[in-house]
């Protein structure tokens, strides 16, 4: 969610306008589908401008791992991943191991899910992040001067890779958890390569369990009055280790390379990894998570499905700082150590971080 100014909503009732949206429990889709001409203005960005958006039209890094299992094949990938991660911080995978119909079978799937009738969904709707399996717009409290994204999710967790078939809705059950199977053995593979593209053992981040824990996020973008007005996704990075993204065709996620936003183009077969702000940490600033955002549409509902990769529940409340052994005299710890809990819940503070990130709040001033 992104800040904007006091000034804007002097005379607006911030509060009821966003507890009128909560109570129906129904969604932006909701809003979309009974055709509103103006966004209610808890979705408004003021200082968004993206007529200049994406002028640079730069091809986003994608690594083939087609082959990995040939020592050779797989130096060549490490050394992508190593160079990507530290400059793009993002990165698109093809012949990853995740069949194509099981791609399109999720996607298909959160559309199945978020065009039921609202009264199918009503019941898993809730702004609780602490909800184990959720139907939401709005992620936490929405507080005075914050921007909601135009998006509704439908959110389930998977706490140290366990899972509970019958929490899933019923509808999109079977398609989550043959999807979920394969994030973690994609996530296995990604926490070796990462490993090894920082210098360490195959099996170092495996170890540290920073991985262990899943949430899974199905987004459903539908159509904005006002696209010029209002975003799919603030922008923001993620808080977690990493993030394995799907997106549709239809295109709309951005991310901030270099001061410019560049257009994720999407590519037919393809996954998407981005580098979370926690493993920046870890990583002692070696990968960079970045800012992306997602542009509105005024026509077309857009479709994907994250799946945020974050430590198990154990080590969630461990301190961690920087990696000791990628330290030495040379390369001292730039970041102090914060345990991941507690590092998520500034994340979720705008008092206490100052941009898209809680990075900076861990900063080590030299």
């Amino acid at each position: 969610m992104a800040a904007t100014t006091e000034h804007e909503y002097d005379d607006h009732d911030w509060d009821k306008e966003v507890e009128e949206f909560e109570k129906t429990k129904a969604g932006v889709k909701a809003l979309s589908d009974s055709g509103i001409e103006k966004v209610p203005r808890f979705f408004i960005c003021p200082s968004l401008d993206i007529r200049g958006a994406a002028k640079l039209q730069i091809p986003i890094p994608v690594i083939d791992f087609e082959g990995i299992g040939d020592p050779i094949r797989r130096t060549e990938v490490i050394d992508q991943i190593q160079k990507v991660s530290g400059s793009w911080g993002f990165f698109q995978m093809v012949n990853h191991g995740v069949p194509v119909t099981v791609m399109d079978s999720i996607l298909k799937a959160t559309r199945r899910f978020h065009e039921q009738p609202k009264e199918e969904k009503m019941d898993l709707y809730s702004s609780d992040g602490r909800q184990s399996i959720r139907f939401y717009c709005i992620n936490g409290k929405l507080t005075k001067f914050d921007v909601a994204s135009w998006r509704d999710a439908l959110g389930c967790s998977f706490p140290d890779d366990e899972v509970n078939p019958d929490a899933i809705p019923h509808v999109c059950r079977k398609e989550i958890m043959e999807y979920m199977n394969h994030m973690m053995k994609l996530r296995d593979v990604l926490s070796q390569l990462l490993s090894e593209a920082l210098g360490l053992p195959p099996g170092f981040l495996e170890n540290m369990q920073c991985m262990k824990s899943s949430y899974l996020t199905c987004l459903y973008y539908p159509p904005c009055p006002e696209p010029d007005q209002t975003l799919g996704a603030v922008e923001h990075s993620d808080p977690t280790v990493l993030t394995i993204l799907l997106q549709d065709n239809i295109g709309g996620l951005q991310i901030l390379h270099d001061d410019h936003w560049i257009d994720v183009l999407p590519v037919p077969g393809a996954l998407i990894a981005n580098i979370g702000d926690f493993l920046q940490l870890i990583s002692n600033d070696r990968f960079k998570s970045v800012e992306h955002r997602v542009l509105s549409r005024s026509s077309r509902t857009r479709l994907s499905v994250a799946c945020f990769f974050h430590p198990s529940g154990e080590k969630s409340m461990k301190p961690h700082g920087p990696i000791k052994e990628l330290l030495s005299e040379d390369h001292l710890a730039v970041y102090s150590k914060i345990g991941f809990i507690d590092f998520v819940t500034n994340y979720q503070k705008k008092s206490v971080r100052k941009d898209h990130s809680a990075l900076s709040v861990y900063k080590i001033v030299k």
